[in-house]
């Protein structure tokens, strides 16, 4: 029976089975180790607030990406992750919004990780976004007002917009605006660096004043006799259509392009 069991030890012994055995636990040990310490990256809270069609939403962020899509229920719901070391995200519903305010809610605060936001809001709302460093998305929003700016670098997106005031800033980064102008409203594009991308229906109508002073302004099919290029062809003045509504870009070092939809 010895005999046997030495050399049934020896021949597992040579098909590396302990050392195998050695080796998945190692593994399973490092595992564990790293596991809670993965968890304790990152953070998250989420909660669900019951809101008017037209509620406003008023996001500050200090740095990390904020995202905000329109959805057919009367509510927002906030998903916030936070980085290490983690900031505190404290919402606040008033009469007429819910405030978000990272920056005034961190003050005194040395370092804190990026947060980034996922919103879900009424179609109708308002919404007024901003952060230090960090892009920023608008999705399919129709309430009265959207505004995105970014004091420092990142990328602004705002697509399927029906709003009567637009505004978009950055000092770094691309701005994209696929949407449409409403009569009346008010649209203003702002960057030092980086592209302005204005993707509008055809049918589009406003009076354009649009300064590139370093590069280039490109009509596309807007291109008409309504439009007149001064100063060398950095800035462009006049109107499209019955100039119903009034957009105003201008970008320090980058490039303006008008796409049709």
């Amino acid at each position: 029976m010895r005999d046997i069991f030495h050399r049934t030890f020896t021949s597992f012994n040579a098909m590396g089975f302990f050392h195998s055995s050695k080796l998945f636990v190692s593994v399973l040990t490092i595992s564990t180790f790293l596991t809670p310490f993965s968890a304790a990256a990152q953070k998250k809270f989420s909660k669900t607030y019951p809101a008017s069609k037209n509620i406003r939403l008023q996001l500050t962020n200090r740095s990390g990406t904020v995202t905000v899509t329109a959805w057919e229920r009367n509510e927002i719901r906030i998903i916030a992750r936070m980085e290490a070391p983690a900031a505190k995200v404290l919402p606040e519903m008033s009469g007429d919004g819910l405030i978000i305010n990272v920056v005034r809610d961190n003050y005194g605060k040395n370092e804190i990780g990026n947060v980034n936001f996922e919103v879900k809001v009424p179609a109708q709302s308002m919404v007024d976004i901003e952060t230090r460093v960090g892009n920023l998305t608008v999705k399919d929003v129709h309430g009265a007002m959207v505004r995105a700016r970014i004091t420092s670098e990142g990328d602004i997106t705002l697509s399927g917009i029906e709003s009567e005031a637009v505004m978009a800033e950055n000092v770094i980064g691309d701005i994209f605006f696929d949407g449409s102008l409403q009569s009346g409203g008010n649209y203003r594009f702002a960057s030092t660096k980086g592209n302005i991308n204005l993707q509008l229906p055809f049918s589009s109508s406003f009076r354009l004043v649009a300064t590139a002073p370093s590069t280039s302004i490109s009509l596309g099919a807007f291109s008409n006799s309504g439009l007149n290029f001064v100063s060398d062809g950095r800035r462009v003045v006049g109107s499209v259509g019955g100039g119903d509504s009034l957009l105003s870009v201008i970008n320090q070092r980058g490039s303006i392009s008008f796409i049709r939809k």
